[in-house]
């Protein structure tokens, strides 16, 4: 399963994000005291080492003091709104970056289908480039052409008129690409392709074994 290709925020960062919205609502008072590093790993169900790494980063900015053995004392909640509107549009711009990255990566998926696809286009051109070809002609079979009771092979189809059985209709069925080994019978219809003079042939030869 392919990964989520945004960036993911590391957990310190997001700690001292949460911490800064808190005190931006004012549920952190400036010149109060917050509990102790340990006492937030316990909060936020981290190591007191990512607590650490948080408490710098809102430090940095003058958001808190943090003093060893008391606690760690809200500075600036003006501070903290700065800190939030800060690392949201890094976060952003981060975000939309990524964005643009996997965008680029999917345009580069479907330029690469649709290359390929010009390339088939481009293979059947060259393959059809010496052929004519056409829409096929129906042409049914008399109740008493010579062709009934004979296999596709028996018949000669191709060397006596130059016209290729491409199917057979027999009754609601459509045969395609019947094998030479298919046998004619009463009320079949053939479908051909060829010039106009092929199919001309190819109904004479259907009514007359001689031609």
């Amino acid at each position: 399963m392919d990964k989520d290709p945004r960036v993911k925020i590391p957990r310190y960062k997001q700690i001292a994000l949460d911490i800064a919205s808190r005190i931006a609502n004012g549920e952190f008072k400036e010149g109060s005291k917050i509990f102790g590093r340990s006492s937030m790993a316990g909060e936020y169900n981290v190591s007191p080492e990512t607590i650490r790494r948080a408490i710098i980063l809102l430090e940095d900015m003058e958001v808190v003091q943090a003093t060893l053995g008391s606690g760690v004392q809200i500075k600036s909640r003006k501070n903290a709104h700065k800190y939030m509107e800060s690392n949201q549009s890094k976060e952003s711009i981060s975000s939309l970056r990524e964005e643009v990255l996997d965008l680029l990566s999917k345009k580069n998926d479907i330029e690469k289908e649709i290359m390929e696809i010009i390339d088939k286009i481009i293979d059947y051109s060259e393959r059809l480039k010496n052929t004519n070809p056409m829409n096929p002609v129906e042409i049914p079979l008399s109740d008493d052409s010579h062709l009934i009771g004979k296999t596709i092979s028996e018949s000669k189809f191709w060397q006596k008129t130059g016209a290729t059985i491409i199917g057979i209709r027999r009754g609601k069925e459509l045969i395609l690409t019947p094998g030479p080994q298919l046998y004619f019978i009463r009320n079949d219809k053939i479908l051909v392709v060829g010039d106009p003079e092929i199919i001309e042939k190819a109904k004479d030869y259907m009514e007359n074994e001689e031609i």
